[in-house]
């Protein structure tokens, strides 16, 4: 389990230093302005998808039968959490330009498939 959760974490790692370096002169490049920092956003997902995996493994190893659940349940509090999070920032401004409803967007997207892979690797081993 331990040898799992590493090289989730190095893949995981390296997925989001390329997203976010990427993004990041996306956004540089072409002069966008961001009312939130980018870096938050992408942080805040990294260590979320790092603990639903976690959550994950750890359920898989005990109650194989409910670990789908488990992720299930834990995206749900993901949500959560970077709404309460975020509220003051992001949530606050009633005209997010495009650029910035897409900042928001490609990160969240980009760590739902990234844990959606690892967790059908963990429910294919039970």
């Amino acid at each position: 389990m331990i040898k799992r959760i590493l090289k989730f974490i190095v893949a995981n790692s390296l997925i989001v230093i390329g997203a976010y370096l990427l993004h990041d002169y996306i956004i540089n490049v072409n002069q966008i302005p961001l009312s939130f920092a980018l870096f938050s956003v992408y942080l805040f997902h990294v260590i979320a998808a790092f603990i639903v995996y976690i959550l994950v493994e750890v359920i898989a190893d005990h109650l194989p039968n409910q670990a789908g659940y488990a992720y299930l349940a834990s995206v749900f509090v993901k949500m959560g959490v970077f709404v309460l999070l975020f509220k003051a920032t992001i949530l606050a401004n009633d005209h997010l330009t495009k650029p910035e409803r897409f900042s928001l967007i490609v990160p969240l997207f980009i760590f739902l498939m990234v844990e959606a892979v690892a967790v059908a690797n963990v429910l294919k081993r039970t």
